[in-house]
């Protein structure tokens, strides 16, 4: 009662058919709360035998609703009238999605491909040559596994098509009306189709019982239209669900399914097994595309494995011709300088070698010893012309030419493979080892005449 409008409204709307004062929900309420003859009788007996006292809530209701002519056959017929679009739009929206699923399946070319890898790999794998293979079998395929790696037969075979075809699809995305059909029972759309139609046939019924209390032709005519509309939707409703269950059947023959078993295979059966194939057919191809990916980055990375930046491809075109050469071959150009350099280094080292004495090991230093950097020429001509021939000038000069020699760019240095690293913890410095004199081992390694005995 607190959901329904007053009591005098509601009377008012039940005649006159007014859907705004009442909704659908409303009328169904009311008929499941229409008084019955023994209660009416009593309401007015107890009206009668109390005129003074007025009516309960529940009592006016119940009273209101029996003082209306043919009150279940209007209530019946108005409540059709409310439900039949949603009731209509329940079958045949089922319909469409099954013909327009059909359709998609028929073209899908990657869904031919998985059945045409499918049916090569069973006939290979059993020694036959079949032409097909049932339906059914598709639920299936996620459970074959290989005896070596344990991967699934749809592991296999979306390997293979995603191989042969590269541009074949996922195939779930491209038949969303099969999905959709799969949670229809199509079973329950045929008994709705057949109760649609009992009901439409039993409005006319109530549409006569309401007219010989009708006083209003318009609202007669009105019900009578609408009805003859039904009649005519139900009927070409009828025929749609006749033709798209026939043509489910003959899609069934062109896959190849046995005639004398299409009539047993359900419609809902087989979306479901359509769709659930090609949801596991979508993740395993999603899984068997990043595995190749990982796999090319992995080839990627091994090709420029041991190699240096300037031999990649990605950097070989950027640099000059003539700089993209090997670092041996850098350091075979940088010979003719480098042995220049040697001859100037030996000569000077044996001219000075007869005026260095043990004497001089006590010698100060008179020049600090200059950090470790490119010495010019310039630089070196000019410490010639400082007017000192001191034993200290000889020194430097030749400390000068060894810390050029060691500071060279690396790059002008031929490359050796892997240098094993030496320890500086016994190494001397410069001045030091010239002080105290070269070696025998070093004098020649350095190429000097042998005169001076072991030490020079």
């Amino acid at each position: 009662m607190t959901v329904l409008p007053a009591v005098h409204v509601i009377k008012t709307a039940i005649l006159n058919f007014d859907e705004f004062a009442i909704s659908k929900e409303g009328i169904e309420k009311i008929l499941t709360m229409t008084p019955t003859e023994e209660e009416k009788q009593k309401i007015q007996e107890a009206q009668l035998a109390n005129p003074d006292v007025p009516l309960g809530t529940a009592e006016q209701f119940l009273f209101s609703l029996a003082s209306i002519s043919a009150l279940t056959p209007r209530l019946q017929l108005w409540a059709f009238k409310l439900n039949y679009e949603a009731l209509e739009k329940e079958i045949a929206e089922p319909l469409f999605d099954l013909k327009l699923g059909m359709e998609q399946l028929a073209s899908n070319q990657t869904f031919r491909r998985i059945l045409a890898t499918l049916l090569a790999i069973g006939n290979f794998l059993n020694s036959s040559n079949a032409k097909g293979f049932e339906l059914g079998y598709l639920e299936k395929v996620v459970e074959v596994k290989d005896t070596v790696h344990r991967q699934s037969l749809l592991h296999h075979t979306c390997n293979l098509v995603v191989e042969n075809y590269p541009e074949s699809s996922d195939v779930y995305s491209e038949i969303p009306a099969i999905t959709r059909s799969a949670k229809v029972d199509f079973e329950l759309l045929s008994e709705n189709l057949v109760q649609l139609e009992r009901r439409c046939k039993a409005s006319w019924d109530n549409l006569k019982v309401v007219a010989k209390h009708e006083t209003k032709a318009v609202l007669k005519n009105k019900m009578t239209d609408f009805l003859k509309d039904c009649t005519q939707r139900i009927i070409i409703l009828k025929v749609v669900h006749r033709r798209v269950i026939n043509r489910f059947h003959s899609f069934l023959l062109f896959l190849g399914q046995p005639s004398s078993s299409v009539r047993d295979i359900k419609v809902t059966s087989f979306c479901r097994i359509i769709s659930e194939f090609s949801l596991e057919y979508r993740t395993t191809r999603e899984r068997v595309l990043t595995l190749k990916r990982k796999r090319a980055a992995h080839r990627e990375r091994t090709k420029t494995r041991g190699k240096m930046i300037t031999e990649t491809e990605k950097f070989s075109g950027a640099v000059p011709h003539q700089d993209s050469s090997s670092p041996v071959s850098m350091a075979a150009e940088a010979e003719p300088g480098q042995e220049e350099e040697h001859e100037n280094m030996k000569n000077l080292l044996i001219s000075s070698s007869d005026s260095l004495s043990g004497e001089q090991r006590g010698l100060r230093r008179s020049r600090a010893v200059r950090s470790l950097g490119r010495v010019s020429p310039s630089q070196m001509s000019v410490a010639r012309e400082d007017g000192t021939v001191s034993q200290d000038d000889a020194t430097d000069e030749i400390m000068d030419r060894l810390v050029k020699s060691v500071t060279q760019n690396p790059s002008d240095r031929p490359s050796s493979p892997k240098t094993r690293k030496r320890s500086r913890l016994n190494r001397k410095s410069l001045r030091r080892t010239l002080k105290s004199g070269l070696s025998l081992d070093v004098v020649q390694a350095l190429g000097l005449n042998s005169k001076t005995g072991d030490k020079v």
